[in-house]
């Protein structure tokens, strides 16, 4: 799995009009899957988001996590994370999972990720064609890959 998380003052997504999930101060967190991630891939990468220390605490040091703060996650899916740019200029969705594997994955980590924030995530809707808007603060913007753990 792979994931982009930025920290957000806010964030929201739209499909079609409607707003599908939105948040106050919290992080945005785009996902994507590949046929190679399992149970143990969202385990270690919802700990690691829910305990990300990347807030202000009060003398203005990032020493803070979402969870502490009680914000909010807004989840979304992005298979164009796993984008492979190596030949020419058009990229290649090889590696990232086809639905009827991302799908259950992306569920998942939905009620991963709820469990150890203890509230509801946000979302998007799995493939469909989403407008994302966010006002990052900072910018704060982390990479974690579950394959690459660094």
């Amino acid at each position: 799995m792979r994931a982009v998380i930025q920290r957000v003052s806010e964030a929201s997504v739209t499909v079609d009009g409607v707003i599908t999930g939105q948040i106050g101060q919290g992080l945005l967190v785009l996902l994507g899957i590949e046929d190679a991630d399992g149970p143990e891939d969202i385990q270690w990468l919802s700990s690691k988001i829910v305990n990300l220390r990347i807030f202000n605490d009060d003398a203005g040091v990032m020493n803070v996590s979402v969870k502490d703060m009680h914000a909010d996650i807004l989840l979304v899916s992005q298979f164009t994370l796993h984008a492979s740019t190596k030949k020419g200029n058009r990229p290649s969705y090889i590696r990232a999972s086809k639905p009827d594997v991302a799908i259950p994955l992306y569920e998942k980590m939905i009620v991963q990720l709820e469990q150890d924030l203890g509230t509801t995530i946000q979302r998007g809707i799995f493939g469909a064609d989403m407008k994302v808007a966010l006002l990052n603060d900072g910018p704060v913007t982390i990479i974690i890959d579950t394959h690459q753990r660094e």
